[in-house]
């Protein structure tokens, strides 16, 4: 469980390192620019964003750039350090929800209370993991 909620000005600076992110995204084919930003046990946030390819299966969104960033740094482990957040933001529309890989990856490395805001012009919306992926699993688990 999430025993650390996170301040307004948390949220805030969460949002604004996906906004810059987002700003990085390698989207020539679809111009769909997503940003993510996770937010580590540790209080240390990490970035990512889309990158896409002429093979668009090689193509990787925001958030796993942003997790599997955030585990090369040693930032984030599924049983002692689990993510605490991730922000979201499309500068465009349809609003960027995180899709069912992004949701399965966030869950191996994060608990059913990890807050997930998605930030697009339509507004700024909070969930839990839990309620975007209700039946998740990880491998192990009981």
């Amino acid at each position: 469980m999430n025993r650390n909620p996170l301040t307004g000005e948390d949220r805030e600076a969460l949002v604004s390192a996906a906004r810059q992110a987002a700003a990085a995204a390698y989207a020539p084919h679809s111009d769909y620019r997503v940003g993510a930003a996770v937010l580590s046990s540790f209080g240390e946030t990490v970035s990512g964003c889309n990158v896409e390819n002429s093979s668009y299966g090689l193509s990787i969104c925001a958030e796993r750039n942003a997790i599997f960033a955030a585990r090369a740094r040693g930032l984030v482990d599924p049983s002692s350090a689990p993510l605490r957040a991730v922000a979201i933001h499309t500068p465009q529309l349809p609003t960027g929800w995180p899709c069912g890989a992004c949701r399965q990856v966030l869950r191996e490395f994060a608990d059913e209370s990890c807050l997930v805001i998605v930030d697009s012009p339509e507004g700024r919306f909070e969930s839990t993991l839990g309620e975007l992926l209700p039946h998740g699993f990880r491998l192990g688990d009981g």
